[in-house]
C-alpha cells in the first residue's frame, strides 16, 4: 500500500468539537478500509494567505492538519468524496510519499512515524 500524507485546512469555529470528528471520520475510513494510520498533527489556527469560499461563505481563517497514513488506491479515492462532500473542509491536498515504506528508508529519508502524541491525536482519545 503507498504512504500518503494528506492536508486539510477547515473553517475555523472557537470550539475543536468539528475538527475532532473530521480527523475521526477520515482515520476510521482509512482503517475501516484496510489502512494504516501513522501521524495526525495539527499544525492550529492560522490566517489563511487569501479568502477562501466553499460550501457558502468566505473564510480569512483557517485549522490546518495533516494525516499520514497507508492505504489502497481505491480508499483513497473514496477519501477524496469524504472530503470533497464535508462543508468543514475549505481545502485539501494527498501527497503520495512512496509505494511502500521501505522506499523511503532506503532513500535515507525520516519515516513519518511519531511515538509523541501530537494535540489531535490527544483530541481522539
Amino acid at each position: 500500500m503507498p504512504l500518503y500524507e494528506m492536508l486539510c485546512i477547515t473553517t475555523h469555529v472557537p470550539k475543536y468539537q468539528h475538527i475532532r470528528e473530521l480527523v475521526r471520520q477520515s482515520s476510521m475510513h482509512v482503517m475501516n478500509s484496510g489502512g494504516v494510520v501513522r501521524r495526525i498533527n495539527s499544525w492550529g489556527t492560522r490566517t489563511l494567505p487569501q479568502r477562501m469560499k466553499r460550501h457558502g461563505t468566505l473564510q480569512s481563517i483557517g485549522d490546518y492538519w495533516t494525516l499520514h497514513f497507508d492505504a489502497s488506491p481505491r480508499t483513497l479515492k473514496s477519501l477524496n468524496g469524504i472530503m470533497r462532500r464535508d462543508p468543514r473542509v475549505l481545502r485539501w491536498t494527498v501527497l503520495k510519499l512512496a509505494d511502500k515504506v521501505e522506499d523511503i528508508s532506503l532513500k535515507g529519508q525520516k519515516i513519518p512515524v511519531d511515538n509523541e502524541p501530537s494535540s489531535l491525536a490527544d483530541i481522539l482519545d
